[in-house]
């Protein structure tokens, strides 16, 4: 197998699971980590070192063992972070989201301790996202849409916003929804969602991105640098995630047109009723076919049911 292999491009992408996990999820290069949350932190918190936790929660169900990283970071205090990436649309994501604090809020009570110490530490979810939070796919909007691409969300009084509890914090950021150029990049963070987005594109460090934070990244994350065992898994989580961002779109796609198609040939004449139902049932076969790929890439039935059209039962019975 060679390693110059053009397709791929010059350097691997963070947005597959190999690529998170080998720019971030290891040791020696945990500073890039470091970096990358203070980024997000705006100076909240200034993260000073951390310690990587287990990589899966034991006993989840398997759908849901999707958080890449578990992290005790060191800092003012002694904060803990879950970093999670999702790479396409998830269902429920928001109840994972503080599924996985809470249970994280409950490890730090001390079991058979007596006493009313409810004493804990600082707990936040961090959250790079595929997808847009408010509903839709992995395709980029429209820049008219103007919409927020960082949420940082607390805990807060409905009426008059004041944080209630400043231990537990929600930070995330949709990638697709991020469409800054690169003379509208204007802090850290910018730069660095620029770069999560667009790495796998460059052939250089461009002169726009801060040499001293993101050098290391372009000298380690070159794919002829990459060992063979490496660069096999980099291919496969290449091909996972672009494969099941083509049958993603390619459900959109198809739920669109096959709406509008018929909504022409609802205004047919009578005489063309057979040539209708022959229409429909493709169409219906082709959602159906659709959807047997969706569930096997791992989409849920409620969102495949969104897309195309088809009913929770009907989606069910092609398990």
């Amino acid at each position: 197998m060679t390693k110059s292999k053009k397709h791929l491009g010059k350097y691997v992408d963070p947005r597959t699971d190999f690529g998170m996990k080998f720019y971030f999820g290891r040791e020696e290069n945990k500073i890039l980590l470091i970096e990358f949350l203070n980024s997000l932190f705006e100076g909240e918190k200034i993260i000073a070192d951390l310690k990587y936790k287990t990589v899966e929660h034991d006993g989840d169900q398997e759908d849901m063992r999707r958080v890449v990283f578990d992290l005790h970071c060191i800092g003012s205090d002694g904060e803990i972070f879950i970093v999670e990436f999702q790479q396409l649309f998830q269902e429920f994501f928001k109840d994972r989201a503080v599924f996985y604090t809470s249970r994280l809020i409950n490890k730090q009570l001390a079991k058979g301790k007596k006493g009313n110490d409810y004493h804990l530490p600082e707990v936040y979810f961090v959250g790079i996202l595929e997808f847009d939070m408010n509903g839709g796919s992995n395709v980029a909007l429209p820049r008219e849409t103007d919409r927020p691409y960082f949420y940082d969300v607390a805990l807060c009084d409905r009426h008059t916003h004041e944080v209630f509890y400043d231990k537990l914090g929600y930070k995330m950021v949709s990638l697709p929804v991020f469409d800054k150029q690169p003379e509208e990049l204007e802090t850290i963070m910018d730069q660095w969602l620029y770069l999560l987005k667009h790495l796998s594109t460059m052939d250089k460090l461009p002169s726009f991105l801060d040499k001293r934070i993101f050098g290391r990244i372009f000298a380690i994350g070159e794919i002829g640098k990459l060992k063979e065992e490496d660069l096999m898994s980099y291919e496969a989580s290449l091909k996972q995630r672009r494969d099941a961002e083509s049958v993603f779109n390619s459900a959109l796609r198809s739920g669109h047109a096959k709406g509008k198609a018929e909504g022409r040939q609802e205004g047919r004449q009578e005489g063309r009723q057979e040539g209708r139902q022959e229409e429909r049932a493709k169409a219906d076969a082709e959602k159906r076919e659709s959807a047997v790929k969706m569930l096997e890439n791992g989409f849920g039935v409620k969102m495949i049911s969104e897309i195309l059209g088809l009913t929770v039962e009907e989606i069910e019975k092609l398990k």
